[in-house]
């Protein structure tokens, strides 16, 4: 897998708590999570819904994992690995995100 270089989003008090929100970072619709000190990014877009709706989620957990509920079919994936919890060999595409100096920054993974 490719990495791309970092992009600054949005400041980090943008980011309500276990709240999602959707940034085209390079072409790409993002969905944005932030529950406690954590940061998630993921694709945009629902892989059975075939839609751009991921930021509009229902974060919760699940087994004590950080998890994202789609809001169409309410499939519900781990925010951590993307792993579909519900549906075997579905998954949403992680990115890498980090704060720095108060900037939400996502760098892509592209599949190779």
């Amino acid at each position: 897998m490719r990495t791309l270089d970092w992009t600054a989003v949005c400041p980090l008090d943008r980011l309500d708590p276990d709240r999602g929100v959707a940034a085209l970072v390079d072409g790409v619709q993002v969905a944005l999570f932030r529950t406690g000190d954590e940061l998630y990014a993921v694709d945009n877009l629902d892989p059975v819904g075939g839609a751009q709706v991921m930021s509009r989620g229902i974060v919760g957990s699940r087994g004590g994992l950080p998890t994202l509920a789609s809001p169409l079919h309410k499939q519900v994936y781990d925010l951590t690995t993307g792993r579909c919890l519900d549906l075997p060999g579905v998954a949403l595409r992680r990115h890498e995100v980090r704060c720095r100096d108060g900037l939400v920054e996502v760098r892509l993974r592209q599949e190779e």
